[in-house]
């Protein structure tokens, strides 16, 4: 895509992804005039208040009341208007599901939804406003695109693809800065297809969002300490899904592994299962996430717990090692 978008060190501080994201969504903006974006009174928290400031009769703030938000925006779509929302990802699938399901989905409706404090990024917020459920949600959702960008560089090219693809679109980012995976965002990023961070041949890690990083970093760790060559996958799109890198990776390593900061069922780890069920080949599989409910502290302890973070993938790494299967190159006795 066009238009690269680069940050220096100094700039660190003001580039929060949310903020990125608002600083793309304010670019947009100036080359469509269609496009409007809602907020339930969270246009500062989300960033998307960056756009009501440049744009204000283009802004719509509907107050604590996100299913009209929701509604509000489908009948903006219909009218020919391209709304991008924004709220905590928490609000933006659990409270809105009945909205997004028959007002945007069951029509097809053109509305770009933003959730921001992804996962346990709000760590001190506690459960309730953890949102460790809306990939099971959106990827259920007939017409829904969904994409878990790794860092902020990957949400200014996910804002774009929104705009540039018809129909519901689910953006899932995190509340703060995260850890820098690109510099730019001229590196390729193409909507439904997992790129590879790292190469390898022993086993394979496939990670979203905030969990792209702490893999990169487990997969440089398990070289330098246990001679493993650790392939990375960040599976920036649950949907529509990259079922050929999955079976590649298959294929190759006979290890996977998958790593999201949600629940271990319906996310990432269950889209991948899916796809490795429908294949029929064996290999030796482990999904992190997280178990049940998570609890209150900061991000990076949250991450700990779920074993999320760069020692929990390593743990696992070298557990799924001493895994048996069969390792042989003969498929035919595989299901």
């Amino acid at each position: 895509m066009a238009g690269g978008l680069t940050f220096t060190a100094v700039d660190s501080t003001k580039l929060a992804t949310a903020e990125i994201y608002g600083k793309a969504l304010c670019e947009l903006g100036e080359q469509h005039p269609e496009i409007v974006a809602l907020t339930a009174d969270l246009g500062k928290s989300t960033k998307i208040g960056l756009f009501g400031e440049k744009f204000p009769d283009r802004f719509f703030n509907v107050g604590i009341a996100e299913q009209n938000m929701i509604s509000m925006a489908a009948g903006m779509a219909k009218a020919g208007l391209v709304p991008f929302v924004s709220a905590f990802s928490v609000f933006t699938s659990l409270r809105v599901a009945d909205q997004v399901h028959s007002n945007i989905c069951y029509q097809n409706a053109n509305v770009k939804i933003i959730g921001t404090h992804g996962g346990t990024s709000f760590g001190q917020a506690g459960s309730t406003h953890h949102a460790i459920v809306d990939f099971a949600l959106e990827r259920a959702f007939p017409n829904m695109t969904l994409v878990c960008p790794a860092d902020g560089m990957e949400t200014v090219n996910a804002v774009r693809a929104a705009y540039e693809t018809p129909g519901p679109f689910y953006i899932r980012i995190n509340r703060g800065f995260d850890r820098v995976v690109y510099d730019n965002t001229e590196y390729g990023f193409e909507l439904g297809k997992a790129q590879e961070m790292r190469k390898g041949t022993d086993v394979t890690l496939i990670a979203c969002g905030s969990c792209v990083f702490t893999a990169m970093q487990a997969a440089d760790f398990l070289k330098n300490a246990d001679g493993l060559s650790v392939r990375v996958l960040n599976m920036h799109t649950l949907k529509p899904f990259d079922v050929e890198a999955v079976q590649k990776a298959v294929m190759d390593t006979r290890r996977i592994i998958t790593i999201e900061d949600h629940s271990v069922i319906g996310g990432l780890g269950s889209a991948v299962a899916e796809v490795m069920a429908e294949f029929g080949k064996g290999c030796a599989f482990k999904r992190l996430g997280w178990q049940g409910f998570s609890t209150i502290g900061l991000h990076e302890d949250l991450m700990n717990i779920a074993g999320i973070d760069s020692n929990g993938i390593i743990e696992t790494v070298r557990e799924v090692m001493n895994m048996d299967f069969e390792a042989d190159d003969d498929w035919s006795d595989e299901v």
